[in-house]
């Protein structure tokens, strides 16, 4: 049972990094722009956002074994679709599949592996394998992807997944028991499409403004929109209280705004640098799929070797410091990367890599921690999934911004462009970390 939510929890965060080092070999194989490759990325990361904390609910409801089968077999479809894509729109539109399974199948993995562990000890045993082979996604996403084009082309990236999803839903049905907690929660379908559509028109706003590089009016609409989904959807979850989506009553407590606040800049800074980054790797320094994603390890292996060392050492001396010096190493990672250009060697990356790196390692379990411990007993789970939530949704609006601060790879200004993201990324985590400076606290016992 173990293994097969690990293998579910693995698919989910490997297809949030394996794509990156494929997107110069879509774009040119599908003719498609920035803007295009765009999407692509967010798709996945945008249907994902919006309804992970619906998919927990759902489970809840339904039984969490069912959805799993249910996230596996849409997640499998989607990578099916994407495999096949004729044209970008259809590869997005498997992209979106892929998110909508992911969301059903997240929650629902750590749901099962909580409940077939009830002793306290070895459900904590269990969830750090699960935990520890999902955080080993991140680095073997650029790898894996990096050595499946070479030797197969982009579409092996998605293609990969059909396999490994059959398997685990055979091994699903044979292993895991179902449960369900009918009348728990109800589902708070009003919050979950608003919040979709929010999140959609932003993002729609975004990348539309970077491709045609004035605020037409169809990005005025959009965010005109944004404004008012975001107004409506506020005004639905106050309404709904504590059986809201996003119970906003949460947010009264300092810490855990702060937390998810850092939590979204992580991966607002870092998912947009990244999706840039993979672009000037591969685009401007000409480097293969294969090098860039070997160039890539030492950036994510920080996060699958510290993020259990850093939990530790959260628990021992709370989250304030190890957020303040995450943000800070992170943030000077980022920084580093301003003097690169097309002839830089990877002397000149790795430093910045190593750094970034080991920030984010050390930040990822703080940011989640100060979250949990910042909300009354029996909310830690949803203050994970909300956690989780800030962080996917950021991503999604950083890559929407980095690309279209950075252009066209072919143009001119794309090398200025990755410099001013990386900057402005190392900028939002040093004022972040002031911030968490002092809405974070230190040691500390869990709210009451």
């Amino acid at each position: 049972m173990l293994v097969t939510m690990c293998v579910g929890y693995f698919l989910v965060l490997l297809d949030v990094t394996i794509v990156n080092v494929a997107l110069p070999q879509i774009g040119s194989g599908l003719h498609t722009q920035v803007s295009g490759l765009q999407w692509v990325v967010d798709a996945y990361a945008l249907a994902l956002a919006a309804l992970m904390l619906a998919g927990g609910t759902i489970g809840d409801l339904r039984g969490h074994k069912r959805v799993v089968l249910i996230g596996l077999a849409v997640f499998g479809l989607g990578s099916l679709g994407c495999a096949l894509a004729p044209n970008v729109a259809a590869l997005i539109a498997g992209r979106a599949m892929q998110g909508v399974g992911a969301a059903l199948l997240l929650p629902g993995t750590l749901a099962i592996v909580s409940q077939t562990f009830p002793d306290r000890r070895a459900q904590a045993r269990a969830i750090g394998v699960w935990a520890g082979v999902g955080s080993l996604a991140l680095p073997a996403g650029p790898l894996l992807g990096g050595a499946l084009i070479a030797a197969f082309g982009w579409r092996a990236v998605f293609m990969i997944n059909v396999p490994i999803v059959l398997l685990a839903i055979a091994a699903c049905v044979v292993v895991v028991k179902e449960s369900a907690q009918p009348g728990t929660r109800r589902l708070d379908a009003a919050g979950a499409v608003l919040g979709a559509l929010f999140l959609l028109a932003l993002t729609f706003a975004f990348i539309e403004r970077g491709r045609s590089g004035v605020a037409r009016p169809g990005v005025v609409i959009a965010a005109a929109c944004s404004v008012a989904l975001l107004s409506a959807f506020v005004l639905v979850e106050r309404r709904r209280g504590e059986q809201a989506m996003l119970p906003l009553a949460l947010f009264r407590h300092r810490a855990f705004s702060a937390a998810n606040a850092a939590a979204g800049a992580m991966n607002l800074g870092t998912l947009g640098t990244l999706f840039v980054l993979t672009l000037f790797l591969q685009s401007v320094q000409h480097r293969s799929a294969l090098n860039a994603g070997l160039s890539l390890v030492p950036l994510f292996a920080p996060l699958a070797i510290l993020a259990p060392l850093a939990g530790r050492l959260t628990s021992r001396i709370g989250s304030r410091l190890p957020t303040v010096a995450g943000l800070t190493v992170a943030a000077g990672g980022l920084a580093l990367l301003l003097p690169a250009d097309a002839g830089s060697g990877y002397l000149v990356l790795l430093p910045a890599f190593l750094l970034w790196g080991i920030g984010i390692g050390v930040l990822t379990p703080a940011v989640v921690a100060a979250a949990i411990a910042a909300v009354p007993e029996r909310r830690e789970g949803l203050a994970s999934a909300v956690n989780n939530t800030a962080r996917q949704a950021a991503g999604a609006i950083g890559i929407a911004v980095a690309g279209a601060m950075a252009g066209q790879p072919g143009n001119a200004g794309f090398t200025a462009g990755f410099h001013t993201v990386a900057l402005l990324a190392a900028c939002l985590y040093v004022l972040t970390a002031a911030a968490a400076r002092f809405l974070i606290p230190g040691k500390q016992a869990a709210a009451g």
